[in-house]
């Protein structure tokens, strides 16, 4: 019991890292994408029936911003309508078996995401795994728990088609090496484990030092997103505001 608890108690930590890590980027970008979208429809519109009166040709970058505001006015119900029926149609794809397969094969390839998610399932895969044997569980059964447990359908599958390998006489070894899941140096330190006969603690070795490369992970990505946002967030508000303030410099510069 105090294994099983240890282990939920790590698995707990592990999503929240991951939650957190993900919620920060998708919730400035949310609004970061709300004040641009707000900028475009209420507040160019002002600027731009100020600069029809003044007669005067627009600067290339101002004239740019109020095409693309007119464009946000003419298209906003199209633009809020995809961005609704985009989100329903992921959440309609990840309540579908084979729709959470196809996207959760395309999040293990994402760049930055994809390797953050890899170390989660192998700390996840290995602390599990490790608790059942350590336990007197036999393989066989404790993989089929592991891959229930996996949160994931690629590496659900992945460990599914190990359990069988294993029931056909296979080394766990085997069908691991031959996936794209788990990384060459955990399979190589699994096979030290099943050669000498300490499997289970072999596993919580590879546990404790994935637990710890995804506390470095999460804490990477989130220092190298904060700047990215950043960046992002100050070029496309602060060109807007530049855009719109160019006329009224010219105009003061003229007078001057």
């Amino acid at each position: 019991l105090n294994r099983l608890a240890t282990a939920m108690e790590k698995a707990m930590k592990l999503k929240k890292q991951i939650k957190g890590a993900m919620t920060y980027p998708i919730a400035v970008l949310s609004v970061a994408i709300g004040v641009i979208i707000f900028l475009m429809v209420k507040v160019i519109p002002v600027f731009a029936g100020l600069f029809s009166s003044f007669g005067n040709e627009l600067p290339a970058p101002t004239q740019f911003v109020m095409d693309l505001s007119h464009w946000f006015q003419s298209n906003i119900w199209y633009i809020l309508g995809t961005i609704f029926a985009s989100i329903t149609g992921f959440r309609a794809m990840r309540a579908n078996q084979k729709g959470r397969e196809i996207s959760d094969d395309l999040f293990l390839h994402l760049p930055i995401f994809g390797d953050l998610i890899r170390k989660v399932a192998v700390a996840r895969f290995t602390r599990t795994l490790s608790t059942m044997m350590s336990s007197g569980v036999p393989i066989m059964e404790a993989l089929e728990i592991v891959a229930k447990t996996a949160g994931h359908e690629t590496v659900k599958r992945e460990i599914m088609r190990a359990r069988q390998a294993v029931s056909e006489g296979k080394s766990l070894t085997e069908p691991l090496e031959e996936g794209n899941v788990f990384p060459s140096m955990v399979t190589q330190m699994i096979n030290v484990g099943e050669s000498t006969g300490a499997m289970d603690a072999m596993l919580g070795k590879i546990a404790d030092f994935y637990d710890e490369e995804v506390d470095v992970a999460v804490e990477a990505m989130t220092s190298l997103m904060e700047p990215i946002i950043i960046v992002f967030l100050g070029g496309a508000i602060g060109g807007i505001l530049i855009a719109m303030y160019l006329p009224i410099f010219d105009i003061a510069g003229n007078i001057g």
